[in-house]
């Protein structure tokens, strides 16, 4: 039984296959059809609808996501909210108003869509009290929305404007309880437990069941390969996992925490990485995937695990016969293989707290620079002592069958000062250690190419902050030197 609201109104739905949609749910059984299937894959964001999750006095806390993507079964205690919700009578809702008047339809087979992110948008600049949208924010809650006929320019007049219109309270919905003591399973094949033990006892019983968090790599298994996902334990609401435990060393984050939470903690020791989370997929994208998920599913690129290399992160790897430590570099073993037991699962990520001096760039290279996966992905951290390169850290995504370092580039570097030649013998080592595959995103030749290259535009920029410092000593040396006179 899925008990949510639905526009408003309580929804009970029973016999729900484990691998139903959100999208199945709303179009094939609620009669729901404003919300399209586009790409079944969450790249056009035609099926885009928000999902109000428990929150506090001002209401639900709604993000958008791809309804195509989302089981159906992890409504269950949420408000979701599709199109056909929004307007109250005649009278619509500002991101609906505003798409109208800026004229930001043409087809409408988007719209929907970008209605949706843009009702997010709105709902979470009056729950935040926000300041007016600046371009960068709004790009990023797009990000994830394909416009086919009126281009982007209007939409974005639209969303600039929506705060001109009438303020509308948030839409209210029936109350519905999330019983957090309960472990059972809302269906005979998708069990939710929402604690540690639940699931490890659940993992001993079925081992061989599929774990899911955000779904958003999973679910491409059913809309893309058309396979069934008839066993299913959904680790979203396992409160351990959704923790973020600080300590002096670093922070534990939990398994189960979003990409869209994450990103905040990173900004102050590791802005890079904050920078990276706005290009990893798109919003819908980024409130539902998962830390855990992006390194379980051991893609080769995968963009959070090269940067987590270089930042010699952990795991913390739990089952039904208790917990162990491993070193992120030690869990990829070859294609899509990794350190896993069949009983484990990843508890939490260990993301060390930055040393003095510690350096951290990160270069993704893509298609296009919305919502798109990578090609080349570098990530590298260093310091630099007396002039001397230490703790050299190089890792790459796209280069091999898994998520590596470098290990022969990185011994070119350590310990040498960071010119031409250091780094010519980095880039010879780095072609002769990774072994690249071609595919419709770039070929074997190119990522060679561009890996070396991320290395040079390392060289350079290193070189430049150099300058630049010296530049700044020496005018301070003679500020200090005019005033000593």
């Amino acid at each position: 039984m899925i008990d949510f609201s639905l526009n408003g109104r309580r929804q009970r739905c029973g016999d729900v296959s484990a691998d139903t949609s959100v999208l199945e749910l709303l179009r094939d059984r609620l009669g729901q059809t404003g919300t399209k299937e586009g790409c079944a894959s969450g790249d056009c964001g035609a099926c885009t609808v928000a999902i109000g999750e428990p929150g506090d006095d001002a209401g639900p806390d709604y993000h958008n996501v791809n309804a195509c993507l989302t089981p159906a079964h992890q409504l269950d205690g949420c408000h979701l909210i599709t199109v056909e919700g929004l307007a109250d009578g005649k009278t619509l809702h500002p991101a609906q108003a505003a798409m109208v008047d800026c004229h930001a339809s043409q087809c409408g087979f988007c719209t929907p869509g970008i209605v949706m992110s843009l009702f997010t948008l709105y709902e979470q600049q009056r729950r935040d009290q926000a300041p007016p949208l600046t371009q960068q924010r709004l790009e990023s809650a797009l990000g994830g929305n394909l416009c086919r006929c009126t281009g982007y320019r209007p939409i974005r007049d639209a969303a600039l404007s929506m705060a001109d219109y009438p303020a509308v309270a948030a839409i209210p919905s029936e109350h519905v309880v999330l019983d957090d003591a309960s472990d059972d399973a809302t269906a005979a094949h998708y069990a939710v437990p929402r604690h540690l033990a639940a699931l490890r006892a659940l993992k001993a019983e079925r081992p061989q069941a599929r774990l899911v968090a955000g779904a958003t790599d999973l679910w491409l298994e059913t809309t893309q390969q058309l396979k069934a996902l008839d066993d299913l334990i959904d680790v979203r609401r396992v409160a351990e996992l959704n923790v973020i435990e600080e300590t002096d060393a670093g922070w534990w984050i939990g398994g189960a925490v979003t990409l869209a939470r994450l990103t905040p903690l990173l900004a102050e020791p590791y802005p890079a990485f904050e920078h990276l989370m706005h290009r990893f997929a798109s919003s819908q994208i980024r409130h539902r995937a998962t830390l855990g998920g992006n390194i379980a599913n051991a893609s080769p690129i995968g963009d959070t695990p090269p940067v987590l290399l270089a930042l010699d992160a952990r795991l913390r790897l739990d089952g039904p016969r208790g917990a162990r430590e491993l070193a992120l570099s030690d869990f990829f073993l070859d294609y899509r293989k990794t350190a896993l037991a069949e009983d484990e699962f990843i508890a939490a990520i260990f993301l060390p707290r930055p040393a003095s001096g510690a350096n951290l760039k990160v270069w993704k290279l893509s298609k296009r620079r919305e919502d798109d996966i990578s090609a080349v992905l570098g990530a590298f951290a260093w310091t630099l002592d007396k002039g001397v390169l230490r703790d050299v850290r190089l890792a790459f995504g796209g280069m091999a069958a898994i998520p590596r370092r470098a290990p022969g580039a990185e011994a070119a570097l350590e310990g040498h000062a960071p010119d031409g030649e250091a780094f010519a013998a980095a880039r010879t080592a780095l072609a002769e250690e990774l072994s690249p595959m071609g595919d419709v995103r770039g070929s074997a030749e190119y990522r060679r190419i561009a890996a070396g290259n991320l290395l040079e535009r390392l060289r350079l920029m290193i070189a430049a902050d150099a300058t630049t410092t010296d530049a700044v000593h020496s005018t301070t040396q003679v500020t200090l030197d005019a005033h000593a006179h």
